[in-house]
């Protein structure tokens, strides 16, 4: 089984040695440059949360866990991992989740199945949990603004064109001060 590599989110909260809870989520994040690139966009539509949330495809939504299921977690993850392989994401166009949901995204045109695999090995064992609404990997663009600015966010998103290979995930957690910080990258290191 490979190593969890550590990210650059810093250590976990206090909280996680001492017994209580934390909201962990687990997501492919998107590199440089496109990753500002979406942040940018985001935060000039005016989006409160552009730069509190690293861009990513959710593998895991917001979970919250005991502190002492964290190894279990962190195994659990690795064993993913362990059995992928790593892969090629596109990134094109926009779509929408509303009326269901104000959310403007962009696209996965590929690597859409191996996110719906992962995500289907990842929210299980000591992270199985129900979904509000079914799995579909996308990269929000906007999110719970109003109707003219999802309007525009989803204009603008549709000439967004990013390549890149996918090696590994993330483990991130929600401090505090409502900002996600990676915590673990998980390479892939199936054959």
């Amino acid at each position: 089984m490979s190593e969890p590599v550590p990210a650059d989110g810093g250590d976990l909260p206090e909280a996680a040695t001492v017994g209580a809870s934390l909201t962990i989520g687990v997501a492919v994040t998107v590199p440089e440059p496109f990753g500002s690139a979406i942040q940018d966009a985001r935060a000039a539509l005016g989006d409160p949360l552009a730069r509190a949330i690293p861009t990513h495809v959710t593998l895991l939504p917001p979970t919250e866990i005991p502190a002492e299921r964290l190894p279990a977690v962190r195994a659990h993850l690795a064993a993913v991992a362990a059995r992928r392989r790593p892969f090629r994401m596109l990134l094109h166009g926009s779509g929408s989740f509303r009326p269901i949901s104000p959310v403007v995204f962009v696209r996965v045109e590929e690597g859409a199945q191996e996110c719906r695999e992962l995500e289907a090995e990842v929210r299980c064992g000591p992270l199985a949990r129900e979904l509000a609404f079914p799995y579909h990997p996308h990269v929000t663009v906007a999110h719970g603004l109003a109707e003219q600015v999802l309007d525009t966010a989803a204009v603008q998103a549709r000439a967004f064109h990013a390549a890149f290979a996918v090696p590994a995930f993330t483990l991130s957690w929600f401090g505090a001060d409502a900002v996600w910080r990676p915590w673990c990258a998980y390479p892939f290191s199936g054959r």
